[in-house]
């Protein structure tokens, strides 16, 4: 579970995400160079992905461990390899 703090840094990125991805916009609207877009949506998704690791740290620390502890191991790390799967595709 995300805490204040850590939820409001994930509100920060995101809205520099945003930012970034109306940026990407805009290049698209103004015909620039395609390897000049392509850099910006590679940022973007690099920016996405650390949400994405953050999120996946805070459940693993807080949802994962609670389960283990409460004799849930194997389906919160089943829960948890899939969800690292569909994370790396």
């Amino acid at each position: 579970m995300l805490n204040d703090k850590e939820k409001q840094e994930l509100r920060l990125r995101l809205r520099k995400i945003s930012g970034q991805i109306n940026g990407i916009d805009k290049m698209i609207d103004e015909g620039r160079y395609c390897v000049d877009v392509l850099q910006q949506l590679t940022a973007a998704r690099a920016a996405m992905n650390q949400v994405s690791l953050i999120i996946l740290e805070s459940h693993t620390k807080s949802c994962v461990v609670n389960a283990i502890k409460e004799d849930r191991a194997d389906d919160a790390i089943g829960e948890l390899i899939e969800v690292v799967r569909k994370f790396s595709k």
